[in-house]
């Protein structure tokens, strides 16, 4: 997003304009609402002057069915309104929490730059939330004018004097409520603000937990979110504060110029100048102005908190990309031919590397901050500082990142799971090379997958072939099935109660930690990319899978690029060839076989 884009007032008015039919609709039946309760003391005072004053039972049996009347058509407005409000007021959020998803997944990245993943929940959430109350309450805001409207041509009616006054007093009182409200915003922002980095301090520590355990960091991790915590909690009473002192200070503000209205009221009653019908009149109407001034310091006190919760909003769809967005697209099918010329990057210095198409290459790199750079940049989460990095001879800064991630695959060793069954795990990598859904069509078999039969593992080791027995590719046969036997998920399947339908608990922690990087890869290989980074895969794995998965694996990616990170050598033994980086560059180069054999820095780094 550049610097240019939707502010904080942007965000709230498109909010509303969104929901305009609701709003106007609910607007509607407010106004009807609060202009029947305002006649409500209106209709009292006549029937007293023309009924209760004259004795007449006919008369006083006609107000009291327009009174009947009145409260029939309040009381349905009212809740048919509040129903269309709080519609409003839902779809708003929801519409902002799409756009918020939409920036945070936008491959181009920025969105979460110096912002803890529990900070964009925060946002995405409680910020989107009171942004759809500031929508919600507009209509109440709309109806209480409307009620100041009826109640001020009422007054009129009943007494020049009275009408003006109110009239004329109105807008001072409605720019005090806004001037007093300022307060209230900028505490609301830091409220916010607080809360966000609490709840990102407690994700960021919930998710590393099992870390601080092991390095005996929990007591420091403790005292670090009870800072944290103590600063949200300081900001929320200082916002809770200033609302009950805005509240405070509009209600009295509003009582004094009611009772104004009162006694000037009283003084025209004692002159003459109305009658007492008018006189109850005009106190139910003073004491009915009480509700819409109070109505209109909610919205104020919500629309000052919503438009904060705009502002942080905007930040985030605003937020500058990290990745310059090219335009190119790979070539379709992409050859996969990965190049990298002259490439640094933090812990990467100057380096070459070739990758044919169709080959399968480990790297082994004894400093782990290489690695990661590497990884980022064969994924583009960050551009090289120096050289460049080429698919088919496009360079990747050139190509669109979303059509590039279609082409490109890098399975970090940290994957997660998603709350779903373990074949929808699986199956959430199979895209086509447009980045559509593979056949939806459940593999035969039971439970969930194929076990065994036609597309089953053969008794050879590798993934298996289809009943034309051509290669495994993503546009021949089930690349689900493919996937599932070649990282050894399938046998995970069996043992669940469910089979491969069984749901699998948040990030898949039903499942151990080997059983989750087998299913993680074969989410990787279902994708069937042309090509397929794949960082450690296998480190929680038992030797015995392992071997039967490097097996399995070269066969499933035949014909496609293959880069393997890693320092297992069941894995490297069935590369083309293994690149060696230390210090961030490449010093050696060859089979895995001949680098044992010959390179004893090598052989520590993957037989120790």
């Amino acid at each position: 997003m550049s610097a240019g884009g939707p502010t904080g007032a942007h965000v709230l008015r498109r909010a509303i304009r969104g929901q305009r039919r609701r709003v106007v609709a609910a607007s509607l039946l407010g106004m009807a609402h609060q202009g029947c309760e305002a006649m409500v003391p209106v209709v009292i005072g006549a029937a007293i002057d023309s009924a209760v004053a004259t004795g007449s039972s006919g008369a006083l049996l006609r107000w009291l069915l327009v009174l009947a009347g009145l409260f029939l058509v309040l009381s349905t407005c009212y809740r048919t309104g509040a129903r269309i409000t709080e519609g409003a007021g839902e779809h708003a959020a929801h519409r902002l929490r799409l756009e918020l998803g939409t920036r945070v997944l936008d491959p181009r990245g920025g969105a979460d730059t110096h912002r803890l993943p529990g900070a964009l929940t925060s946002i995405a959430t409680n910020d989107a939330r009171r942004v759809g109350a500031a929508t919600t309450v507009l209509p109440y805001g709309v109806a209480a004018i409307a009620a100041l409207v009826v109640s001020a041509v009422a007054l009129l009616r009943i007494s020049v004097p009275l009408g003006l006054l109110v009239l004329l007093g109105i807008p001072p009182l409605l720019w005090l409520g806004h001037r007093i409200s300022r307060p209230l915003e900028r505490r609301s922002e830091t409220e916010q603000e607080r809360a966000a980095d609490a709840s990102g301090v407690a994700a960021d520590l919930v998710s590393g937990l099992r870390v601080l355990k092991g390095v005996g960091a929990e007591s420091a991790a403790v005292d670090r979110y009870r800072g944290t915590s103590r600063e949200s909690l300081g900001a929320a009473l200082r916002a809770a504060r200033s609302r009950a002192g805005h509240e405070g200070a509009v209600q009295a503000l509003t009582g004094v110029f009611i009772a104004l209205i009162g006694l000037v009221g009283a003084y025209l009653a004692m002159d003459g100048s109305i009658s007492v019908g008018d006189l109850v009149a005009a106190v139910g109407l003073a004491q009915f102005l009480l509700g819409p001034f109070q109505l209109l310091t909610y919205v104020n006190a919500e629309f000052a908190q919503g438009r904060a919760s705009a502002r942080r909003i905007a930040e985030v769809l605003t937020a500058p990309a990290a990745l310059e967005s090219g335009t190119d697209a790979p070539t379709a099918p992409a050859a996969g031919h990965v190049r990298l010329r002259g490439t640094t990057l933090g812990a990467l210095h100057d380096v070459h590397l070739d990758l044919p198409p169709g080959s399968v290459t480990g790297v082994v790199a004894r400093d782990p901050a290489a690695a990661e750079d590497l990884l980022r940049c064969l994924a583009r989460e960050a551009d090289p500082e120096e050289g460049v990095i080429e698919l088919d001879g496009v360079p990747l800064t050139a190509l669109d990142p979303d059509a590039l991630r279609r082409a490109v695959l890098v399975a970090p060793h940290d994957a997660d799971l998603f709350e779903t069954s373990l074949l929808e795990n699986v199956r959430a990598g199979a895209r086509d090379e447009y980045g559509h859904p593979e056949d939806d069509s459940p593999p035969t078999g039971a439970p969930g997958v194929p076990l065994d039969g036609e597309t089953a593992g053969s008794t050879d080791g590798s993934p298996g072939r289809p009943l034309d027995g051509s290669p495994h590719h993503a546009a021949e046969g089930d690349a689900v099935t493919v996937a599932l036997a070649a990282a050894a998920a399938d046998e995970v399947a069996r043992l669940l109660p469910d089979g491969a339908d069984t749901v699998l608990a948040e990030r898949g922690r039903s499942l151990s930690g080997g059983q989750r990087q087998r299913v993680a890869l074969a989410r990787a290989l279902a994708a069937d990319r042309p090509v397929l980074v794949l960082h450690d895969p296998t480190t929680a794995v038992d030797t015995v899978t392992e071997s039967r998965i490097a097996a399995r694996l070269r066969e499933a990616r035949r014909g496609r690029t293959t880069v393997l990170v890693t320092t297992s050598p069941a894995l490297l033994a069935v590369t083309d060839r293994v690149v060696v980086l230390e210090d961030g560059t490449v010093t050696a180069d060859g089979p895995h076989g001949e680098l044992v054999a010959a390179d004893a820095a090598y052989r520590a780094a993957v037989l120790s």
